[in-house]
């Protein structure tokens, strides 16, 4: 008996572990040292409450790439220098769209969504 309440303990620590990691669909509104403000797309030109997380310090800032099959963002070519990139120095009144991964209330990974045919 105490065996498996042993085991049940055990995956649902796990699975809380699991929980903390989110993909958030994001836009990027400010970019301050090591915290970024954003807020969470909710649908077509529609926002979310806007809220500000810190990176971690291995935080990486990539390209991302929309795959169709999987309808997901992928992580494609890193962005040079990073959040200090000049992307992020003057952001648009509309903001820089993104993907935004989190891990225990700390982004660890920004895939910026490039425009079709619009430079950023």
């Amino acid at each position: 008996m105490l065996r498996k309440v042993v085991a049940v303990s055990l995956v649902l620590v796990l699975s809380v572990g699991v929980v903390f990691a989110d993909e958030i669909r994001a836009v990027i509104t400010k970019v301050e040292g090591n915290k970024v403000t954003f807020a969470e797309m909710k649908g077509k030109g529609q926002r979310g409450e806007e809220q500000t997380l810190p990176v971690a310090k291995q935080v990486k800032v990539v390209k991302g790439k929309f795959n169709k099959e999987t309808k997901s963002v992928e992580a494609g070519e890193e962005l040079p220098k990073g959040l200090k990139h000049k992307m992020f120095q003057n952001i648009p009144a509309k903001g820089i769209r993104a993907l935004i991964v989190t891990e225990d209330k700390k982004i660890t990974e920004i895939r910026i969504m490039m425009g079709g045919k619009k430079k950023q």
